[in-house]
């Protein structure tokens, strides 16, 4: 579940990049012998001088008798200010402090720059349990909402506010945001949530599959927030009650930290839905702005599915290729501040009839030498603009056949098998860096490998993807993955998309799953046992996409064990046995996927190695 949490973490993946790189040498404990666990540190990332004119901070108490602490940070003017507000579990109640001002933070500086530059008051909230904050942690559930909706009241009452509030951020922030909003405070008038953890188990078990990888980092980070950048900040400015109540989190923290709820909760009982943000996203009311990374490293792109429950409307959304932290982007956040000053500063700066409801940047690279360059440089090659994409989308089916290929019609021969479990091929890194990982030794007898032929002509794949696949297991239940690239004319194979399922959760809710996704029911007393050699449908969901294939190249998919993805590393069941994909005429085993119509997109291709999470290798088969 380590890993798996890397849903709420926009702290964690700064962890993770700040970390000593593999093999370097971290000291020996006196005590043990053995070498020290590598400690959190921050990179050098410069320092700026304070863009506010004032900074305010304190405690507000909640309706439940939660003391909250927070800072403001004033605009270099007079009078009343739109506010901004962030909600998170890292520093965000801390903002302007010395740490901050060296880029030690979990927030952007350069948004909160930019807002208080445009005459915004910018406010920071620590959620309850964490940095200053009183209360306990409960990540996601209700607690977290009502809360935000408080908040929101609160910074609308101030003198220097003249009560228009709008919420930013990302991952943590993004969720709250959410939260926020489905309380529907009366102050609040728009949002911007990025990278949203909707339901811990779209990070933490994606179709079931125990990935505990990220726990471990996301705590070190949250904590290291605490105790390095929160504390720092308090000792300053003389806080006591903010570093006792810093200890007390900490402690509190080892009790009820997300590798308990992982551990207490393996599965979706009602404790875990209680966590769930997505089927309540139809109360939020106000103007949203979202943004979502395909390849999300972190928390996967599923965000599960709020988006679809809300006023297409009042809906506008940011869709690219890349990492958890696209919400640095120097192009996004332009666009953010222009939204946000049409809903909540009432500007009619005409954002909602030039801006497309739906806005998926195309094969997104980035640039420069630093930290801070690269993350706010991402910028796409192009762009594809959509009303409602739903209008545009239709259904491709490949059919799997033999001698490995994906074909228009139903497959034939006989069913193709390998060696599970299996090492897999690792695509990725908690950290945001693109790669392949090395092909495993055995990597022919634990995989298996469709291809179509040449498309013929230029496809826009887009949103989820359903591998429709009739299995038999000779041991008993097992793990899939499936794995989506592109086999480009130069022999180059890019990735796309991955998604996974423990064949044991395979059952469907048949009323909300559709042929490009599989909704599955998830609870613990609707587990599918198997029976050595009986075929079962296993409906496996490829998380979102947004890949642009063009006419002389070809799609394959992999299917094999999971393995590491991004931040998500995963916990197999283990039996040895083989598994076998069937594809004949009474079990077609299929891979549909969503083609957007009417997108052209520039016919040369982009150069391998510069899509943000996208890696390129050469072919295997072709090279082996």
């Amino acid at each position: 579940m380590t890993k798996f949490f890397a849903a709420i973490i926009a702290g964690a993946i700064a962890c993770a990049a700040s970390l000593p790189a593999s093999g370097q040498d971290a000291g020996l404990d006196p005590e043990t012998g053995l070498p020290m666990s590598r400690p959190f540190d921050f990179p050098d990332r410069g320092e700026l001088s304070p863009f506010w004119a004032k900074r305010l901070t304190g405690y507000f108490t909640t309706s439940d008798g939660t003391r909250l602490h927070y800072s403001v940070l004033l605009p270099k003017a007079s009078g009343r200010f739109p506010t901004i507000l962030s909600i998170n579990g890292y520093d965000a109640g801390s903002i302007g402090g010395a740490p901050y001002l060296k880029y030690k933070t979990s927030m952007s500086v350069e948004l909160d720059k930019r807002l208080v530059e445009a005459g915004y008051a910018v406010m920071g909230v620590n959620a309850a349990g964490t940095g200053c904050s009183q209360g306990s942690l409960e990540y996601t559930r209700p607690q977290l909402g009502r809360h935000g909706a408080q908040a929101v009241e609160f910074a609308a009452r101030q003198a220097w506010s003249d009560g228009n509030v709008g919420m930013v951020n990302w991952s943590y922030g993004g969720s709250a945001q959410l939260a926020t909003a489905e309380h529907q405070p009366p102050h609040l008038r728009a949002i911007v949530p990025g990278m949203v953890l909707t339901d811990f188990r779209d990070a933490l078990v994606p179709g079931g599959v125990p990935a505990p990888g990220f726990v471990t980092p996301f705590r070190v980070a949250m904590r290291a927030y605490w105790h390095k950048v929160v504390a720092q900040t308090a000792m300053e400015e003389g806080d006591t009650q903010c570093l006792q109540q810093i200890q007390e989190n900490l402690a509190a923290e080892d009790r009820n930290s997300i590798m308990n709820l992982f551990l207490s909760h393996p599965l979706r009982d009602d404790y875990m839905k209680s966590f769930d943000l997505a089927p309540h996203a139809d109360r939020v009311q106000v103007p949203v702005l979202s943004l979502e990374a395909f390849q999300d490293q972190a928390i996967t792109p599923r965000s599960g599915y709020y988006q679809s429950r809300l006023d297409p409307a009042r809906l506008w959304q940011v869709q690219t290729n890349g990492r958890h932290d696209m919400y640095f982007a120097t192009a996004f956040q332009a666009m953010a501040v222009r939204f946000l000053d049409r809903f909540v500063k009432g500007e009619s700066n005409g954002f909602e009839h030039d801006t497309a409801h739906t806005t998926v940047w195309m094969e997104t690279f980035e640039q420069g030498d630093g930290v801070l360059q690269r993350r706010v440089s991402p910028t796409p090659r192009w762009v594809v603009e959509k009303t409602h994409p739903a209008d545009d989308l239709g259904v491709r089916t490949f059919h799997l056949g033999a001698g490995g290929i994906l074909a228009d019609a139903t497959g034939s021969g006989a069913a193709d098998g390998f060696d599970y479990p299996g090492t897999g091929v690792a695509v990725n890194d908690v950290a945001g860096q693109s790669f392949w990982g090395p092909l495993p030794d055995d990597w022919k007898t634990t995989s298996v490998a469709y291809t179509s032929a040449p498309l013929g002509k230029d496809t826009m794949v887009y949103g989820p993807g359903s591998a429709d696949l009739w299995v038999v297991a000779n041991a008993g239940d097992a793990d899939l993955q499936v794995t989506v690239t592109e086999l480009r004319p130069d022999g180059q194979e890019t990735y796309v998309q991955r998604g996974w399922l423990r064949l044991s959760n395979r059952a469907l809710d048949e009323r909300r799953s559709t042929p490009l996704l599989p909704v599955h029911l998830e609870q613990p007393s609707l587990s599918l046992p198997l029976l050595p050699g009986r075929p079962v449908l296993a409906r496996i969901e490829i998380q979102k996409m947004g890949h642009y294939f063009r006419a002389d190249s070809r799609l394959r998919i992999w299917v094999d064990t999971p393995s590491r993805t991004g931040g998500m590393v995963f916990d197999t069941f283990t039996q040895k046995q083989r598994v076998y994909v069937l594809h004949n005429a009474r079990y077609d085993s299929v891979l549909r996927l969503g083609v957007l119509k009417d997108v052209q997109g520039p016919s040369s291709y982009p150069a391998c190695g510069t899509l943000i999470l996208q890696p390129c290798r050469q072919d295997p088969l072709a090279l082996h």
